[in-house]
């Protein structure tokens, strides 16, 4: 990888070109690199860090290519919260973004994890809902409806508000409703998606449908799946609540929306249209419940590949917390960052 070179402030810069303005010297970003991330700085136990990728970053720094202090000093670029990677420079226009006026946040691996509070996620509800902004917490799971988790996260510790939960199940009926007001689908799912439907005025039957909708359930039937695969053969559409392919457990991974879909598709050669996460179908439509603009608001998320992918799709700044599936060393990994990268959500209470 090419680093950019860094400027010592105090070397003395190089006389422009006659008849030309000298070029004012590169700014050091502690706060917003090239491309609009930002890695907080860490706790200061980074002795188990990797660091092997910040080598040639401090050798073009610094020229040092040995010596006995050289990972203390590529420990203390890393401190500088620059990036993970490389030093850069600072972007003008990431200032220029509107104050953060509401907030949509994932749920699991963000707020919660295997049914526990995440630290500070009691702390970012209350200061929330106090500065009376708009939010919403979202979840790709279609089981449950707002009402379910409202009671779920109650007893918790966690008050969100039913109207504050936005579900891929929701999603997907305010998509129907657009699309065919009063339609008809055969579903797969659990009282989420039904209910869902039904609130919108859809019938839900296995005769003729205008659509096959799968969802999230606990137990896939076999029967259900065939008569699936038969009414899409039979010309009704295919639509998915959400792409996951595996769902956590106690147990261990389960086998989830995605998975199924996958079937689904094996035998009909149908892909379906999947409504939450990461279509920003489900940031926008959850965005106009609220009265929200993207251009005012932020995403937080656990996953590069849904939460931040559907963030940055709907215009949002995007915040990636590290409580979840998303592991710091795999942001690089992706052709997409976030705008900024976080321990958890503990970090972002006080920009409420």
């Amino acid at each position: 990888m090419d680093h950019p070179e860094v400027q010592d402030p105090a070397a003395p810069s190089a006389p422009a070109p006659p008849g030309t303005a000298p070029s004012p010297a590169p700014r050091l970003a502690l706060e917003e690199p090239a491309d609009g991330v930002e890695v907080l700085e860490p706790d200061g136990n980074d002795t188990g860090k990797d660091l092997a990728p910040y080598a040639d970053t401090w050798r073009e720094a610094t020229g040092s290519r040995s010596g006995p202090d050289r990972s203390a000093k590529i420990r203390a670029l890393f401190r500088l919260g620059r990036t993970q990677d490389r030093v850069r420079q600072e972007i003008p226009h990431m200032a220029d973004r509107k104050p953060i006026e509401s907030w949509l946040t994932d749920m699991d691996g963000v707020l919660i994890h295997e049914g526990v509070p995440i630290p500070g996620a009691d702390a970012f509800i209350k200061r929330l809902r106090e500065s009376g902004k708009p939010f919403l917490v979202l979840t790709n799971n279609s089981i449950y409806t707002p009402r379910d988790l409202h009671a779920r996260l109650r007893r918790m510790g966690l008050e969100v508000p039913i109207e504050s939960i936005w579900t891929s199940a929701l999603a997907t009926a305010k998509f129907l409703d657009d699309q065919r007001p009063n339609g008809s689908a055969y579903v797969i799912g659990e009282a989420g998606l039904t209910t869902a439907l039904h609130d919108i005025g859809y019938v839900l039957t296995d005769h003729e449908p205008d659509y096959v909708v799968l969802g999230e359930t606990r137990t896939y039937s076999f029967e259900a799946m065939t008569k699936a695969v038969r009414l899409i053969n039979g010309g009704a559409r295919f639509i998915c609540t959400n792409p996951d392919e595996t769902g956590p457990s106690t147990e261990g991974p389960l086998p989830a929306t995605g998975a199924v879909a996958a079937l689904i598709t094996k035998a009909t050669g149908k892909q379906p249209y999947f409504a939450g996460k990461p279509n920003p179908l489900m940031m926008r439509t959850g965005l106009n419940a609220i009265g929200a603009h993207s251009e005012s608001s932020a995403m937080i998320g656990d996953r590069m590949d849904t939460d931040v992918l559907a963030g940055i799709e709907a215009g949002m700044q995007t915040f990636l917390v590290l409580t979840g599936l998303t592991l710091p060393e795999q942001v690089e990994n992706f052709p997409y960052r976030p705008s900024k990268v976080v321990d958890s959500i503990a970090d972002i209470v006080d920009l409420v």
